[in-house]
Order: structure tokens, then sequence, then C-alpha cells
């Protein structure tokens, strides 16, 4: 696991040398064991190392026995042993024991083709010495990050933004336009990030770039194959040995010891009794009722597994933040996110590479939200413009049971379903914003695109499609790649693999959801290996009792300063958002995920803009 740097432009070599230097070191909790550099008059690439796999020999760039072509690599390639058996047969020489070789031979001969085959977590730029053409790569659901930045003069690329601004002729500046969604979403949705001229390389996409001509296309387009006939018990003995299969490759292809993370729930706990790891590591909360980790002790001593813990105060949450939001290069404003720094710190005082349960709700249908209640199945067979029609008189109505979902159900599948960040819509976000940041955009403007290649699908297909594009590669694998990474942690997610997804887009949703339980299948196989209890513990997330803290005067006062800086008023209508945090602290209205949305925003622009 490492980070990747690098940019081509027009000026002196010398220079070069120098801004890569400064990039790099921006990232450096990427890799903190070693660092290399390649500079010509063309490009220039950079690689902060965390050694896993071949300690001594794996040091980056890498270049090919000829030297015409140079590689650097974030990430861990499982298939790598098959695929340098392969390419020796075809009589390629390799130098070092990494998988970062494997992808330099391997696209020597099968170029872009090798993007398929490639298991794993991964993003690379192979740079063409003759040609001067870099050509990128990033896996294939997005678990590594990759961003970039071109203009006429330059182009620039790295693992994280933060390493651009270390670019001496990069121009820093907000990109409003990603403010509403964020609002809404409670992650940077768009392609452009909220720095201006940077973009995000999307999952499962490549580029070719040569004199100023950038190229970008798709190697996997995510889809669903469910027309499988196969009984419940092949399904799941199937299931159960592609699991196992990944757990093992995710767990062995290390150099160094790995350990896992583990929550209370059944996603870690099933990878932690698989694997078996002699170290876990788990976090809570102070707070009552927001504390999973004796869960995960307990499960621990069953299986005969060391358990470390730590409990999480307020005041460790709130000194955090800054830090959080500059590792997370955007806003983001999932809460989850801080106990998982946390969870990370802790971790990486034993190990470097731990296991996580990230991607079985993806992966087999895990949230409640794809579980809809009898009664919602039925009312959402009522045609469209009777639903509308009672959203509309819901809307004027004082609360009453069930009217937020009426409300919400009163709209097509494009327009209320996002995900799982969604505390507020379109008029809303509106309300909020400062006037001159008002606009007619709406959640339909960003869903819809992907909803129409599902369209005549069945509601939990749409749901997950919808997920796997945006709740898991923009909120979920992000603040866990730079979570992870803050404190310089590998971290594997084997429930997310290229191999357990090609069987999992076949499994019939009747074996997902089951009983009024979600992940069924997965829950089943989860029996065999850990106590009933845990597998079939109901989906609660990581809680966070952030909108509780802020009833109290010491973190409300917190709050309602940074409300109040003199340019907030640029983005937000301050007068409404401090009538927010008053109706919230006197409990006349739990507003605090609109709250942490709206501070999480204001954290993050503190710490890069003033």
């Amino acid at each position: 696991m490492c980070g990747i740097v690098g940019f081509c432009d027009a000026k002196a070599k010398k220079e070069k040398k120098r801004i890569i230097k400064d990039m790099a070191d921006k990232i450096a909790h990427r890799g903190p064991d070693g660092e290399g550099y390649f500079v010509d008059d063309v490009v220039a690439l950079g690689h902060r190392r965390l050694s896993i796999i071949d300690l001594n020999t794996g040091g980056q760039p890498i270049f090919n026995q000829e030297k015409t072509k140079a590689i650097i690599f974030n990430g861990e390639i499982y298939n790598y042993e098959s695929l340098r058996d392969e390419l020796q047969e075809k009589g390629y020489v390799f130098q070092t024991k990494t998988d970062t070789e494997v992808i330099l031979h391997g696209y020597t001969e099968w170029h872009d083709e090798l993007f398929t085959k490639l298991r794993g977590m991964f993003a690379f730029v192979i740079y063409d010495l003759e040609t001067h053409e870099l050509v990128g790569a990033r896996d294939h659901f997005g678990i590594k990050p990759f961003y970039y930045y071109k203009d006429e003069n330059k182009f620039l690329f790295a693992s994280e933004i933060k390493a651009m601004l270390a670019y001496p002729d990069f121009s820093k500046s907000v990109n409003t336009d990603a403010l509403k969604m964020y609002l809404i979403f409670q992650y940077s949705v768009k392609e452009e990030t909220f720095f201006k001229g940077v973009f995000k390389l999307k999952p499962g996409h490549y580029f070719h770039y040569k004199d100023g001509s950038l190229d970008i296309k798709p190697y996997f387009e995510l889809g669903f194959d469910k027309n499988t006939n196969k009984s419940y018990d092949d399904v799941k003995k199937e299931l159960e040995s592609v699991l196992k299969d990944s757990v093992y490759y995710h767990q062995t292809t290390s150099d160094v010891e790995v350990g896992a993370y583990l929550s209370g729930g059944v996603d870690s706990s099933y990878v932690v009794s698989v694997a078996k790891p002699d170290k876990t590591f788990s976090v809570g909360f102070s707070y009552e009722g927001f504390d999973e980790t004796d869960y995960a002790q307990d499960l621990s001593k069953t299986l005969g597994i060391k358990n470390t813990r730590k409990k999480i105060s307020a005041d460790d949450f709130f000194e955090a933040l800054p830090k959080i939001e500059w590792h997370t290069d955007e806003p983001h404003a999932n809460l989850s996110t801080v106990p998982l720094y946390f969870l990370s710190e802790l971790t990486r005082k034993e190990v470097k590479v731990a296991l996580a349960g990230e991607g079985s709700d993806e992966m087999f249908a895990g949230y409640n939200e794809y579980n809809d209640p009898y009664l919602l199945r039925v009312y959402l067979c009522l045609p469209l413009f009777l639903r509308k029609g009672i959203r509309c008189i819901c809307k004027h109505l004082p609360h009453f049971p069930g009217r937020n979902t009426l409300i919400r159900y009163g709209l097509p599948f494009y327009e209320r379903y996002i995900g799982h960040g969604s505390y507020m819509e379109s008029d809303e976000a509106n309300l909020i914003l400062a006037d001159p940041l008002k606009n007619d955009e709406t959640i339909a403007d960003v869903i819809k695109p992907y909803y129409d290649q599902v369209k005549n699908e069945s509601e939990l297909t749409k749901k997950m499609f919808i997920d796997y594009h945006f709740w898991l590669p923009q909120d979920i694998l992000l603040k866990a790649d730079k979570m992870s990474m803050s404190h310089s942690i590998e971290l594997r997610t084997p429930l997310m693999d290229k191999d357990v997804f090609a069987y999992a887009k076949t499994i019939p949703n009747k074996y997902l959801l089951k009983n009024k339980e979600t992940k069924y299948v997965f829950r089943d196989i989860a029996k065999e290996t850990i106590p009933d209890e845990w597998a079939r513990r109901r989906k609660c997330g990581f809680p966070v009792p952030f909108s509780k803290w802020i009833r109290d005067e010491k973190y409300y006062k917190m709050i309602k300063e940074a409300f109040n800086r003199d340019y907030v008023k640029d983005y937000f209508d301050q007068n409404y958002i401090n009538q927010l945090l008053e109706d919230h602290y006197l409990g006349k209205k739990n507003n605090g995920r609109k709250i942490y949305n709206i501070y999480c925003f204001l954290v993050w622009y503190k710490v890069y803009f003033t």
C-alpha cells in the first residue's frame, strides 16, 4: 500500500525533481517506509512506500529490463503469483517478487486487456520512456483513490488531492457547484471534486495521456445476472467457498502480520472467524448505547483471539475533526469516519495490515433500506400520481407517525433513493445555501443517468446498483482508505472483491432478503463460524452520539462559533443554519445530521482555505 504522485509539464528537470519531492511529502503518511522518484524532460513520478510484499527489493518506480517502461503503483494484487507464472512461461524475467512488476510486464503482454485480469485494489500509472505516453487505471470498485488535474500546460495526478497543492502553478479554489449535492448526500458526489479542476478517475476506468491529450474509458461495468435456477443449498455452498477463498488471499498475500478490525456486526465478525488472525481491534464511544466493543471482545474470546479496544470521548471526537477533514481531501460528513480514524490509530500500534468487513452490505443486500416493510411495498403499488398527491397534502400537515415516509415515497425512485446519507431534499438544501449558490439542480440530475440503466429491474436491484456507484466508492471505500492510510495502515476488504462480486451478482433476490431479514444467505453462511446472535444481529452501522453531544452547552457553543465566522455567509444562509442549531439545542427538532453536514464543510474549509 502506497501513495503515488506525478505530473507532465515543460519545466526543467531540476525543478521537476524539487516539485515531485514536495508533492510526495504531502502524502508521506501513505508510505512512511520509503520513497522513490523518476524525472525526465516530460514527466515526473513519485512514490511513497508502505512495505508489505518483498520488503527488501520492492522500491518504486520499478522499471522493465530494457528500462523503457516505469510504473508507480498503490494497492495489492491478490492473484499476482498466478499472473507471474503465466508471464514467466511467456519469457518475462522478473527482478523482484512484487505484484508491481507483474502489472508492468502484464501491460507489456496484454495492454489494456490487463486491467480485467487483476484481482485486487489498485491505482497505478505506467510511463513509456520512448513514446512518452502515460497509462493509468483504478480498480473495479474504487477501493483505491486516484485524482487528476489537466489544463493546456500540465497534467497532474495523485493518490490524494493535497499532493497537488505542492505543485507551484496549481490554483486552489473551491468548486461551489459541488456544495448543494454534498449537503444532500453527505459526501462529494460529482466527478469534479471540491477543488476546482480536480477530478476523480471513476472506478473501473483507465486512461491514456500523451501530448496534452487525455482519453478515459471504462474497462469494467457493473451489472447483474440473476437468472440462475440453482437451489438455495447450492448457492449457499458455492458462495461459502468463494468467500473463504477471498479471505484466504486477502490474508496471506503479505510478508507482514495481518490483523483485523472488529465491530459488533456480522461482516467483520465473519471475516475474523474465517481468517482467525492473532489480533483484532475495536473502538466505541463513552456514551451509553453507543458502544459495541463488548460484543467484539466477547467474540474474540470465543474465537481465542486477542482483542484491543478503545473508547472515544466527545472531546476526542471534536479535536480529531480537523485532521480527519484534512485526510479526506474533500468535506465528508459520515459520522462513522471518526471512529474509523481512531480504530486505525489503535491498530497501527501493533500491525500495519488489517482485514475489514466493508462491501458485504452492497454485495448481499445488507442495508435496512433494502428491505421495505410489506405495507410500504403495497403502498408503492399505487400509481405515482396518487402518491404525489398524498405527498403534497402531507407536507402541509403537522407531524404524525408515517408522515415522512408518505412524503418521501411520493417521489419517483430516482428522486427519493440516493443511498443512506440523505437528510434533506433539494428545496431545503437551497434554504441552507447562500443566495448566490442556490440553484435548480435536483437529486434526479445526479441519479437518473444511473437509474435509467436499471429502470426495468426490481426495486432491490435498483437500490444496489445506485449504491455501487455512489455510496460504496464515494463514502464507504473512501473513508476506509483515507482513515486507514492516515495512520499508515493497509486496509483489506475481502468481501469487496472481484471474484466475490462475480458470484454475488448472480444470487437471486429471494435468497438475499427473506423473512424480513437482510443478506439472508450471507448470514446463514456466517452461522457456521460465529454464534447465531452475531450472525442475525440487525445492521446498525457505527453509531455516534453527535446529535446528543451538541445539546451540551460546550459543543453547542463550538458549533455556533463556527457557524458565525465571517466567511460562512459566502456559502450558507447564516440565519437559517443558526436556527437549525437553536431548534436542535432546545430540543424542538433533531437537526443533528444537517448540522454535522454543514459543520464538516466549515471544518474542511478552515483547514484548506483559511
